[in-house]
């Protein structure tokens, strides 16, 4: 059962959001080269401690790759949101990304049906 997110959850994860994004576009681009990535979601803890990141990734079949060299680098992903939230967090979240994978799933659905 999972629980509700509060409202300060919710805002915790929409600037998170929103810094993880320009951090891919400016800071991390080298990282990310030659897909495009896009953060779909932020999913935070209740003490606000931990962020899971759902990312799309196009292409598809590059994502598994480019998750885990995101994954190698999240130390350098941390210390730069850190730099950005410093004045509103106490605490920066230790971060951890993951494959939104609501897109293709859509994709595959819209296919059977087609078929």
């Amino acid at each position: 059962m999972e629980r509700e997110e509060t409202t300060r959850q919710q805002k915790v994860g929409r600037q998170i959001q929103k810094d993880i994004s320009d951090i891919l576009l400016k800071e991390a681009r080298h990282l990310v080269q030659g897909t495009m990535v896009t953060v779909s979601r932020v999913r935070v803890s209740p003490d606000l401690t931990f962020a899971k990141i759902f990312l799309s990734v196009f292409p598809y079949d590059r994502a598994s790759e480019t998750i885990e060299t995101l994954k190698e680098n999240v130390s350098m992903m941390r210390f730069e949101l850190g730099r950005r939230v410093k004045n509103q967090l106490r605490i920066v979240p230790e971060l951890a990304f993951s494959i939104d994978d609501s897109l293709e799933y859509v994709d595959r659905i819209e296919r059977l049906i087609k078929a």
